[in-house]
């Protein structure tokens, strides 16, 4: 299929201006927020957007970077609950130990899909989709966030034919790529698609 559905192409008219304006702030976060985008990465597989923003927001009024504190009773709350708490909260403070890593990957001079190649496995719980997830989420482009949303929605647009039951590399780098050209002949960015699909899907345009 070369076109968008209907559905998705009035969607996208809609809501082109705000899609836009939400990639452009991803571009322009500060590097002192990088952190804590990559703890709302780990926390939200499986789990609410919307929770993990909260999280997200708790974790930097609470200083999390520089304070040593278990999370979990935080990610445990009701009022934004995250699954998976305990796990996830042992990732948290791993990541906490190696983000001077993370730091220096970013400040190589390679391009994204590189950036993110070292970036996976440095953290338990960075896959591919999550490392993605970050590195969109601090301004980096013409990367595949491939989960639920972004499969469901590829389906229905004939760039694939059915859904994975699992996705290991290179199911997600092939992925990519048939996203990435269906992308272009739908005259979009990658990026733009993604959150399409995904406020499609949600309602929401977050990040």
């Amino acid at each position: 299929m070369n076109k968008l559905p209907e559905e998705l192409k009035e969607h996208y008219q809609k809501n082109r201006e705000l899609i836009k304006k939400r990639l452009n702030e991803f571009s322009v976060i500060a590097e002192e927020e990088y952190f804590y985008e990559l703890c709302y990465c780990i926390c939200t597989p499986q789990s609410s957007a919307k929770n993990a923003e909260k999280v997200q927001k708790k974790l930097i009024e609470m200083d999390f970077l520089s304070n040593d504190f278990n999370p979990v009773d935080l990610l445990s709350n009701r009022e934004h609950y995250i699954r998976f708490h305990n796990q996830k909260a042992e990732r948290l403070v791993e990541a906490k130990k190696k983000y001077s890593v993370v730091l220096d990957i970013l400040n190589l001079s390679i391009c994204p899909k590189e950036k993110r190649e070292k970036i996976v496995g440095i953290i338990k719980g960075i896959g591919y989709k999550e490392a993605s997830h970050f590195l969109r989420n601090i301004g980096y482009r013409d990367l595949a966030i491939i989960d639920r949303h972004l499969l469901k929605n590829l389906l229905k647009c004939g760039v694939i034919e059915s859904m994975p039951k699992s996705i290991n590399k290179a199911k997600y780098l092939e992925i990519e790529e048939k996203f990435k050209i269906y992308a272009e002949k739908v005259n979009m960015s990658i990026d733009e698609l993604d959150l399409l699909f995904w406020s499609f899907e949600t309602g929401m345009i977050l990040k």
